[in-house]
């Protein structure tokens, strides 16, 4: 199921009043905008994501359509008496876009990184069901009357997460069994698959994908968008060649292109990849590719250039960096690279889990002149910006 057609179902039906405020969490304002309005581009500018169905409650159709404005989305769902009963409604929705797959999130998670949404569709390739979910590392205890009863093994213990991904056939007709069953009060998805049997996989959770839920969970999250709009903008530059040799394919930002030869590398020579991650690096000082991944250690002979890229997204988040954007250029006289522009561009958000429009990739040739006009090899040049607190 690699080209699936996956629609997200955003929840947004709740009206709880925990989170403070004259209105439910998911229209509260969030660094000037509405927490649901942040959730909504996560999901509308992912390059995977087909559709976006939001389910509300009613009266708050007008709250919706400021949320949503400019969005070009379709008009919100009207939820049920439960979230079981309004993610079936939204569900049913998008029974009619006829997907392969649906991912079904929580509006107040207005943090979910790309990444996250990619591992998720990237596992629904090989299980009918898939949630984000974090080990929980602290002891947990049981308790009654405010008296500690039982320590649990915190062992094969997770904290839950969405967007939580299905195939749509099945988690579709799992929500109208357990409806005919009278059975509507189920906390998540996950439960309802796992209730009709399905078996529900795990896939890396991201800390930062949290829930909104109280006040100060909302108090808390103005102060990132605070500390995220206080920043510093640093620019990197990354430049990398490689020479043909035999072969019948290349590696251009993680994509195979059909090619009558390789590059010849140490390890799968992508050459785009490699640009990107000098620029990474460059951005925060922190030296260029030979010096984290020498080409004399045999250890990364023959490995995918994704290694290099998540070691310096590692590296920027340490320093509490995140990347603004990513620009490449590729000189080359073939293969053409046109045709895999778009796949090319989904595999660089997948990797370094931004949206697409965060990301520039571009082609032109030498005009025949020198080396690369000769086809005896590849360039690419890379800007990346990135994001420190200031």
């Amino acid at each position: 199921m690699a080209t699936m057609k996956t629609v997200a179902v955003i929840v947004a039906a709740g009206i709880g009043q925990r989170a403070g405020g004259d209105l439910p969490k998911q229209f509260q304002l969030l660094g000037g905008k509405s927490v649901l309005r942040h959730t909504l581009e996560a999901f509308g500018q992912h390059p995977q994501i087909h559709a976006v169905i939001t389910v509300i409650a009613a009266g708050f159709e007008n709250h919706y359509a400021e949320a949503a404005d400019g969005l070009a989305l379709p008009a919100a769902v009207i939820g049920g008496a439960t979230r079981q009963e309004s993610c079936a409604r939204g569900i049913e929705a998008a029974a009619s876009m006829l997907p392969d797959a649906v991912l079904i999130h929580d509006a107040a998670r207005p943090f979910v990184s790309a990444k996250v949404i990619s591992d998720v569709i990237a596992k629904l390739g090989q299980a009918e069901a898939v949630i984000p979910a974090l080990a929980v590392a602290d002891t947990m205890k049981r308790a009654e009357a405010g008296i500690i009863t039982q320590t649990l093994a915190r062992d094969g213990l997770y904290f839950v997460q969405t967007p939580q991904g299905f195939h749509f056939d099945k988690i579709h007709a799992a929500h109208k069994a357990l409806a005919s069953m009278g059975v509507n009060n189920l906390t998540d998805d996950a439960a309802v698959a796992e209730a009709m049997g399905m078996k529900v996989h795990i896939v890396a959770g991201d800390p930062a994908n949290r829930k909104l839920t109280t006040m100060q969970d909302m108090q808390d999250a103005n102060q990132k968008m605070k500390q995220l709009q206080n920043t510093e903008t640093r620019v990197g530059q990354g430049v990398d060649f490689h020479t043909f040799t035999t072969g019948k394919s290349i590696w251009l930002c993680g994509v195979e292109i059909p090619h009558s030869h390789s590059l010849f590398g140490h390890s799968d020579a992508d050459v785009a990849l490699h640009a990107i991650t000098d620029a990474l690096l460059g951005s925060i000082g922190e030296g260029d590719i030979g010096t984290h991944f020498p080409p004399s250690d045999p250890q990364w002979k023959g490995v995918k250039s994704e290694i290099f890229i998540a070691k310096a997204v590692s590296l920027i988040k340490n320093c509490r960096g995140e990347i603004g954007n990513v620009d490449v250029t590729i000189l080359a006289e073939a293969p053409k690279i046109s045709p895999y522009l778009a796949a090319m561009k989904a595999s660089l958000s997948r990797i370094l889990g931004i949206a697409t429009d965060r990301i520039a990739i571009k082609a032109t040739t030498t005009e025949k002149m020198g080396a690369i006009g000769r086809k005896e090899g590849m360039a690419a040049t890379a800007i990346a910006t990135v994001r420190l607190p200031a």
